[in-house]
């Protein structure tokens, strides 16, 4: 199908996450079926400084679902910059993304992220400097206070050329607390067909199918995806045995440690221990193991008592 200007196999899409949508993650979440995925939050200054550990962000794997880049910056001249830096970078992506979401006081200080949600001009200026580089653009917001400055918000971004608009059903001030308002993405998705994207508590296949009653164009798992990695694959109808799920959660966690060293794959793979054990018996003492382990053949062995 076809969503934001790209072709995917379909609408169930990986959202960006700092520190965790990394290059193994990618891959894990494209062999359980993502749709698309995208890559954490890049900054634009880091691109243009050349900066290697931002660069290095940047790294793309033949095994992965189609790729949004998600940039921020505070103006259009340096995400612009930041977007021509990711051209020349010579890995391939499907699509450009503007986070217009993250409300973490060290984002938002320098006037990034959901700052921009009250810079409606500069806002539609970014995604237009962008959408002039060639690749479609995709931009993730969240809702403002007032329904109305929200929907305005997103037809000053569509206007510009947005191919897809992803909307967080959460204030800026809300963070990630309480509960994400779907009123507003409903509402968007009348009013901007097949543009708008839905992201917010997705933990189950019927909050998917909500959003897409509504009529976006997709739908993004974020906390959702780490809490039940398999609802990806649930979604399409594929239901795993519990071993199966073990054996794919240590295939990613080997495969992280060619990629990231074995700190990084142990820290990685402990994000998704809680679904393999949660409903097991003693999960809460296995749990407990499960985080103060410090090499991945503790943590697999630890894994591996919960079926």
């Amino acid at each position: 199908m076809l969503v934001g200007g790209l072709e995917v196999r379909n609408n169930l899409c990986l959202a960006p996450l700092a520190g965790i949508t990394t290059l193994s993650v990618r891959e894990f979440f494209s062999k359980l079926g993502a749709g698309l995925t995208h890559t954490e939050m890049i900054s634009c200054a880091g691109l243009i400084r050349n900066n290697d550990k931002t660069n290095d962000m940047l790294k793309v794997s033949e095994n992965e679902a189609p790729l949004v880049v998600q940039l921020f910056a505070h103006d259009e001249y340096t995400l612009t910059a930041g977007g021509e830096c990711v051209l020349k970078s010579g890995y391939s992506y499907g699509a450009l993304g503007i986070n217009m979401a993250c409300p973490m006081p060290k984002v938002t200080r320098s006037g990034s992220g959901a700052a921009l949600l009250r810079k409606p001009d500069i806002a539609a200026k970014m995604v237009k400097g962008l959408k002039s580089l060639g690749l479609p653009v995709w931009v993730k917001i969240r809702r403002l206070e007032d329904d109305n400055d929200t929907l305005q918000f997103i037809d000053g971004l569509v206007m510009a050329g947005a191919d897809n608009v992803c909307i967080h059903g959460r204030t800026c001030a809300q963070r990630y607390e309480g509960t994400a308002d779907r009123n507003i993405t409903a509402l968007a998705a009348m009013r901007f067909p097949g543009i708008i994207s839905a992201s917010g508590d997705v933990k189950a296949v019927s909050d998917i199918q909500e959003y897409l009653s509504f009529g976006c164009a997709a739908v993004m798992l974020a906390r959702g995806a780490i809490s039940d990695p398999f609802l990806f694959e649930e979604y399409r109808g594929i239901y795993r045995t519990h071993e199966e799920k073990l054996q794919e959660l240590i295939a990613f966690g080997m495969r992280a440690k060619e990629y990231a060293g074995e700190h990084k794959a142990v820290v990685m793979l402990k994000r998704f221990a809680g679904c393999m054990l949660r409903y097991t018996r003693g999960s809460a003492e296995l749990r407990r193991l499960a985080g103060l382990s410090t090499s991945l053949a503790e943590l697999i062995e630890i894994l591996g008592r919960g079926y």
